[in-house]
């Protein structure tokens, strides 16, 4: 079996359907349930007996020791992390306690349980540690894109905390042999995202008749991942990824945040038109502080070593997201409690409204 941290999360969440709908392995999935944590994600397997969840903090090396020496997984897959970098403006404390401190036990843990396995359990054990292409900085507009030998250079503390991160992994490997896979990841999107980010939050807003909040200019870029083509490069780096590799997983798709949003209102447009087209609930806002301005993910390495290639364009893909929320806004609705409302007003409430590039 397998032990993965954060499995209730979006990406976790997906990364564990997934994995239990292709292979019978079972899975251990932790998670602390915080905020973007939802057990309504694993519904489809609540009752799978492959599946075991167990609530529980990545800090606790207690109890992640326990969990390696009850289950022996051969595999831990690390994707526990706070990871919105607004909150980490906000509280960069609880960043540096899951992001790096985190890491860090699960290490140790992984360290000694590897140590007091046969042999030939010790051979095909790895930790693969999930992370982000932020690392990396911000790039100008005619930059080559981030190649696995990019220098790290993080601007948030968000991005740092997960620099701090990758730097654990890789010591881990090369001090004590570990065999570590470290993925560095573009922006995912797909079904089951917490709605702070980006895609979700503009289709909520939408629906709800909410202006929809832009940053600056809206001219800051990214490269889009389908979160189900990520999953895909996860299972197959851990089947066949060399230790102690690092490996760049994009989505070959950079696009402004405008262009996205103006995406999403076109789709919403034709699948749920309102009286007016949703363009007219955009609205740009004060630009949050140190905002990156373009990242790209070079993704021939994954490609070339492992035959990964994205299976979804963005335009498959966003379609696909669109269509999963608005067939589940029981889902969202669930989510959307004081508390969720309460960041949104906190984040954006107080933000004065800009001149952008045009709705």
């Amino acid at each position: 079996m397998i032990l993965v941290t954060g499995g209730a999360g979006f990406i976790g969440a997906n990364f564990v359907l997934d994995w239990l709908a292709s292979c019978d392995e079972p899975v251990v999935n932790l998670d602390k349930l915080t905020y973007a944590g939802n057990l309504g994600n694993l519904a489809a397997v609540r009752n799978d007996a492959r599946h075991l969840f167990v609530q529980g903090d990545i800090c606790d090396g207690g109890l992640v020791s326990s969990l390696l020496d009850r289950h022996r997984p051969r595999a831990i897959v690390h994707f526990a992390a706070e990871s919105h970098v607004d909150r980490s403006i906000h509280a960069p404390e609880d960043f540096i306690a899951t992001n790096v401190n985190g890491t860090f036990s699960l290490l140790e843990a992984a360290r000694a349980h590897v140590s007091r396995l046969p042999s030939g359990e010790q051979s095909v054990f790895r930790f693969l540690h999930v992370s982000t292409d932020e690392v990396y900085g911000s790039l100008n507009p005619g930059d080559p894109a981030f190649t696995e030998n990019k220098a790290y250079a993080p601007n948030s503390p968000y991005s740092a905390s997960k620099a701090a991160s990758d730097h654990l992994v890789r010591a881990y490997h090369h001090t004590y042999g570990l065999a570590t896979l470290t993925g560095n990841c573009s922006n995912n999107y797909g079904p089951r995202q917490f709605p702070e980010k980006l895609i979700p939050l503009m289709i909520a807003n939408a629906l709800d008749g909410k202006p929809m909040p832009v940053y600056g200019d809206g001219g800051n870029v990214r490269d889009w991942l389908y979160v189900g083509d990520h999953c895909a490069a996860i299972r197959r780096v851990l089947e066949a990824g060399r230790p102690g590799e690092t490996y760049n997983i994009g989505g070959w798709n950079e696009k402004t945040n405008l262009e996205v949003v103006h995406t999403l209102c076109d789709i919403l447009d034709s699948l749920a038109p309102a009286q007016e087209s949703y363009r007219r609930q955009i609205r740009f806002v004060q630009d949050r502080p140190g905002h990156d301005r373009r990242y790209a993910i070079d993704a021939r390495k994954i490609e070339r070593e492992l035959g990964w290639r994205p299976a979804e364009s963005f335009e498959t893909g966003i379609r696909k997201t669109v269509r999963w929320y608005l067939d589940h806004q029981d889902w969202v609705k669930d989510i959307q409690s004081g508390a969720y409302l309460q960041w949104v007003e906190k984040n954006y409430g107080e933000r004065p409204a800009v001149a952008g590039a045009g709705a």
